[in-house]
């Protein structure tokens, strides 16, 4: 068969008469379509672009009556624990984060020159106790000093009663008178001195009104004996409050300490708290016990109820150790943040780790 010659197949074609069904469907079918398209794409660039706004808005409204900061940190108090006494450590019974009870014994320090202190205390108050006893049995004490010069003076005068008889009848010498006066002026200066020792003794005896009772010697040796036990008992270092020991390598067998100087650190029990640092523009709205809620970076899922306690006195720039001087000309305005404390209103089944950083939102309008 001869090949068909492409044009005279579409002349053929468009001489071929067609059914009127046919027809009509060829120009119905195309007009419904066209339309269609155009509405369905209209709706789209409609519907879009009004989920955003409706989204935003909605999103905006949730935003009203509460502000947030992920600049929060978890705080728990320290203690820093030091030796009161100074000496070398001769026992370390705690390791790092152990935890501990109030009470409970962290290291010694080397009490053997205490306990030669204590018995040098103990000898002091022995030396106090027998100057005591000796000063009281003196003869200045008990009398007798006074005694004899009364008896010299009474003898004394008794002579210069006689010599002054003798010296008026002329049967005895101006000098022999003269001597009989002046051993009595003898005897009353004895007499004023024995007087002088017994008051002095006396003295030297009596108690003060605030050791009544005590001799003073005796009191002070025993004060100094109790400093002794005092430092004794301070080279046990226990543990001030309950938590957990942190920084105990600073601990080693034979190192010597200096008095008041800290060595480890005691993270305390039941202490944690928030503290959030707030921009100052969201300040207006926070009030004193307004609900939070905060969220831990470290627990995903995690949210625990809180309150707001106390709102900074001072922004942090102002409590750091070079403070910004905005006299100087080249001052720039920067938005400054508040340090505002929290505190949870729920146990946390997680442990709360000093310095966690945590999301905090404070509801400003009053929701919980």
């Amino acid at each position: 068969m001869a090949e068909s010659d492409p044009k005279f197949d579409q002349a053929a074609m468009a001489d071929t008469p067609q059914s009127p069904q046919l027809a009509e469907e060829a120009v119905i079918v195309p007009g419904d379509l066209k339309p269609k398209r155009k509405w369905g794409r209209l709706a789209l660039m409609i519907s879009l672009p009004l989920a955003l706004i409706i989204g935003g808005v909605v999103y905006w409204r949730s935003l009203q009556g509460e502000v947030s900061t992920d600049n929060a940190y978890v705080h728990l108090d320290k203690v820093s624990v030091s030796a009161e006494v100074g000496g070398k450590i001769v026992g370390v019974m705690v390791k790092e984060n152990q935890h501990v009870k109030a009470g409970d014994l962290l290291f010694t320090i080397d009490p053997q020159p205490f306990q030669l202190q204590l018995t040098q205390a103990d000898a002091a108050i022995a030396t106090a106790q027998a100057s005591q006893t000796a000063l009281a049995s003196s003869s200045a004490l008990s009398g007798a000093d006074v005694s004899a010069a009364q008896e010299q003076i009474a003898f004394a005068r008794s002579n210069l009663a006689r010599q002054e008889a003798l010296w008026k009848r002329g049967f005895t010498t101006k000098a022999a008178y003269e001597a009989a006066q002046h051993q009595v002026a003898i005897g009353q200066d004895a007499l004023r001195l024995a007087q002088a020792k017994g008051q002095e003794a006396a003295a030297k005896l009596a108690t003060g009104a605030q050791v009544p009772g005590v001799y003073p010697q005796v009191a002070a040796a025993r004060a100094q004996r109790q400093v002794v036990e005092l430092s004794l008992t301070r080279t046990q270092v226990r543990a001030p409050v309950a938590g957990q020991v942190s920084q105990a390598s600073r601990l080693q067998l034979g190192q010597e300490l200096i008095s008041g100087l800290p060595v480890i650190t005691l993270v305390a029990d039941g202490t944690a708290y928030i503290e959030a640092n707030f921009k100052e523009t969201d300040l207006a709205d926070m009030r004193l016990g307004q609900i939070a809620e905060i969220k831990f970076d470290a627990y995903p899922g995690l949210k625990l109820k809180a309150h707001v306690v106390s709102i900074g006195a001072g922004t942090g720039s102002e409590f750091s150790v070079l403070p910004a001087q905005n006299a100087t000309g080249n001052w720039v305005k920067v938005t400054q943040r508040v340090p505002v404390r929290i505190v949870l209103e729920e146990p946390c089944p997680r442990p709360l780790i000093a310095g966690l950083s945590v999301h905090v939102t404070v509801f400003t309008d009053g929701r919980r």
